[in-house]
């Protein structure tokens, strides 16, 4: 190529990012149109565009008074946060799967880890919350998970108000979203509005509420938890109380742990060994470490290494070992996520894995618990021949500051 044509191609390139950054300003402009065909209009430009300087602009949209632009903007805003497409399925049992009610769902179900650590401006925080008590149906529930997305802590005073609010709202959806929803950040602050809604007029609810004390590890909870396990004996009510007392982990529960090993729920068995795990006790360990290999339900055999693990055996290579059952990948992320940095030696030679979902998991881990030692296994994987794997690699580059 000849100096010349070099040059009239820059001079080209240079005049095409003037006039697009001319274009983006005018779409900006175009949010706040008072004809609502325009704001949905600007709004499809900027998510197709994917200018992620348009998330605060577009915020203000999340509380349009016309439902559509409303659900385009809630959309449009995950975008800027996730790097894949969310499918509005979601998996049931891991079996059968059946339709979610909106993308904010799907995305929320697809966990934390494939959220990109972007920057979320206070304003679109605020927004999602309001939106939690729109007239429409669709998008309050949409705005409560939305939330659930992009969120952080710490809340400023007021959101905290509104979200402890939602677990009061009229519709069951957003009182059980706002319970997932505190769960799965462990927001502080909480635990009242969570013991209250443990005996909520809708089942969902009170579920999701065990969990989410479980979560934030409110220890206030741990009599009307047992209280609850001894009323449910079995089905998803026992489980989400033996699951919450095995993230709070208090030695009073321990009998209730040793006592459900052998429950004919996997549910409920896995939360056993678990608590078991975090409460350090060692008494049936040997039961356990027979259960990592003989237990019919793969869950339960990675709770079995984790629980190994917690109590000072060499089992975090075994947790990886078993993700190659992608049922159990996310519940591995999790636990190995709670080991944190002692499982890095385990984690960090398995990106040589041939099962790209489980690079593309191991990725995602390092992202949280890795340091310095992560980063050379991180980049060699950002050239991953699987586009997903590269993807976990540049979120957990970018996780820990070195993309």
């Amino acid at each position: 190529m000849n100096v010349v044509r070099m040059c009239a191609l820059l001079l080209i390139a240079a005049a095409s990012a003037s006039a697009q950054q001319f274009r983006f300003e005018d779409v900006v402009r175009n949010l706040r149109n008072p004809d609502p065909k325009t704001r949905l209009a600007a709004v499809r430009l900027l998510r197709d565009a994917k200018y992620p300087e348009a998330i605060g602009p577009m915020a203000p949209l999340v509380i349009d008074p016309i439902d559509e632009v409303q659900l385009e903007a809630i959309a449009a805003e995950l975008g800027f946060f996730l790097n894949q497409d969310v499918r509005t399925k979601k998996m049931v049992a891991f079996v059968v799967e059946k339709r979610v009610s909106g993308i904010a769902l799907a995305a929320f179900d697809l966990g934390p880890l494939v959220v990109w650590p972007r920057a979320v401006p206070e304003e679109l925080v605020t927004s999602l919350l309001q939106a939690v008590d729109d007239e429409s149906p669709k998008v309050r529930l949409e705005a409560i998970y939305a939330f659930g997305v992009v969120a952080k802590a710490p809340l400023t005073p007021d959101q905290q108000v509104r979200l402890v609010k939602a677990l009061d709202h009229y519709d069951p959806a957003i009182r059980g979203g706002a319970a997932r929803v505190i769960g799965r950040h462990k927001f502080p602050g909480t635990g009242d509005a969570l013991i209250k809604a443990v005996n909520d007029s809708n089942a969902e609810v009170r579920y999701a509420a065990m969990r989410a004390l479980g979560a934030i590890r409110e220890t206030r909870a741990v009599p009307a938890l047992g209280e609850q396990l001894a009323f449910y004996k079995k089905g998803e009510g026992a489980w989400s109380a033996l699951d919450a007392l095995a993230h709070i982990a208090s030695a009073d529960s321990v009998p209730a742990f040793k006592e459900r090993l052998a429950d004919k729920d996997p549910y409920v068995r896995r939360a056993a060994v678990e608590g078991l795990g975090r409460t350090g006790d060692t008494s049936a360990a040997d039961a356990i470490e027979r259960m990592v290999t003989t237990d019919d339900s793969p869950m339960v055999r990675v709770a079995s290494a984790f629980m190994l693990q917690k109590i000072g055996r060499n089992y975090a290579s075994r947790i990886v070992d078993l993700m190659g059952n992608a049922k159990v990948i996310p519940q591995a992320q999790e636990y190995l996520i709670e080991l944190g940095p002692t499982a890095l030696t385990a984690v960090v030679p398995r990106l040589q894995e041939p099962d790209a979902a489980v690079r593309e998991a191991l990725a995602d881990v390092l992202g949280v618990i890795g340091d310095a030692s992560a980063l050379p296994a991180l980049q060699a994987a950002v050239k991953d021949r699987d586009d997903s794997v590269a993807a976990a690699a540049r979120r957990a580059l970018a996780r820990l500051g070195a993309s």
